[in-house]
């Protein structure tokens, strides 16, 4: 079978999320009996397309089904033509409202007008696919008129193999000593920047954010102000070029984030036997145990005494770090290619079955 996994604007989603979710699905499809193709434009690029359409000529590459992950305009055109030529159309919902806001200057604004949006393109689905009953249950809220099925993200654990031989060189270039907390992934206001930062106030451990921010005009008020000026033992790093290298400084993972619909960062974490401290939030609820792979606090006192815990009990680190690589492991890239291949047997059952009704 011949499937589309398009990503739009792939270059400037690299860093994201959504970038890694992707990353992680064609590396998984590789074992797979599946071909692949990664651009629905005959030529390479819409501007041929629309060249060659104008001559007569077909727009689109020939598929047999289309998965795609963006909310723009080439994944429109790929949906209508999908529905034009009852082609089976699989919507990936890496993007919400609630996760959507506090990520930029006007997120939380646009958020009425956005759910307007996702509402209608992902209605256009024969199944939609998210990462947990969590963001399951927000889409059913809006509510979408599209089935809707759970597939996990994933964590590649082989390409974090060896993170722990680049521990020194990392901590020797961010000038870290002692215990290290720390976080993984872009900074953004609902990551919890804010509460990470009030954490390493009230501590005399040293706090590292691993991930790019903007410092721009569309940035969150709250990252410019504290990106621009962090307490004396936060460091904001910026883009590193060997994600191994955070995972390996790093002692204790705390994420205070305020909204998920997984949290790949969080699972990576998990995969390098890291102690992992997060928001008590029912996605993490869904995935993890208290206690038994990491720990769920709600408030600030809550993630102070979790910090303090850990750094005091190196055996507790190690126990919760070994269930979290288990844990982990049961997300493996095995298991992202079984659920995409029941899901994309599903979505073309489902159109056949509505076409044939049709």
């Amino acid at each position: 079978m011949r499937v589309l996994h398009y990503l739009e604007l792939r270059d400037r989603l690299q860093r994201s999320g959504i970038g890694t979710a992707v990353r992680h699905q064609r590396k998984a499809l590789a074992d797979s009996s599946l071909r692949l193709s990664t651009s629905p434009w005959c030529g390479g690029d819409p501007v041929t397309a629309v060249y060659k359409r104008a001559v007569g000529d077909s727009a689109f590459e020939a598929y047999d089904l289309a998965h795609c992950h963006l909310l723009a305009p080439g994944t429109i055109a790929v949906a209508e033509h999908a529905r034009r030529n009852d082609l089976p159309l699989v919507l990936h919902a890496h993007v919400t409202r609630e996760d959507f806001a506090g990520s930029f200057r006007g997120s939380t604004a646009v958020g009425p007008a956005l759910e307007r949006y996702l509402r209608w393109l992902y209605s256009r689905a024969d199944l939609l696919l998210c990462p947990s009953e969590y963001t399951k249950s927000v889409l059913a809220s809006y509510p979408v008129d599209a089935p809707i099925r759970t597939i996990t993200n994933g964590v590649d654990v082989d390409a974090l193999a060896g993170h722990e031989a680049l521990r020194e060189r990392y901590r020797r270039r961010f000038d870290l000593d002692g215990t290290v907390v720390y976080a993984v992934g872009n900074v953004f206001d609902r990551k919890g920047v804010e509460t990470f930062c009030q954490l390493a106030r009230r501590s005399d451990y040293e706090f590292v954010w691993f991930g790019p921010y903007d410092d721009g005009p569309h940035a969150s008020p709250t990252v410019r102000r504290l990106t621009a000026t962090p307490p004396e033992n936060v460091t904001f790093t910026g883009w590193i070029e060997d994600i191994r290298g955070a995972y390996g400084a790093g002692d204790i993972y705390c994420l205070p984030t305020r909204v998920e619909n997984q949290g790949i960062a969080v699972l990576e974490a998990m995969a390098c036997g890291a102690a992992v401290v997060l928001r008590r939030l029912p996605v993490f609820e869904e995935f993890y145990t208290h206690g038994e792979d990491c720990l769920l606090c709600e408030t600030l006192p809550e993630f102070e005494a979790a910090i303090e815990r850990l750094a005091a009990t190196p055996e507790l680190r190690r126990r919760l770090g070994e269930r979290a690589a288990e844990t982990a492991r049961s997300h493996g890239l095995d298991r992202v290619r079984r659920e995409l291949e029941t899901a994309y047997a599903e979505a073309r059952k489902r159109s056949a079955d509505e076409h044939t009704t049709d």
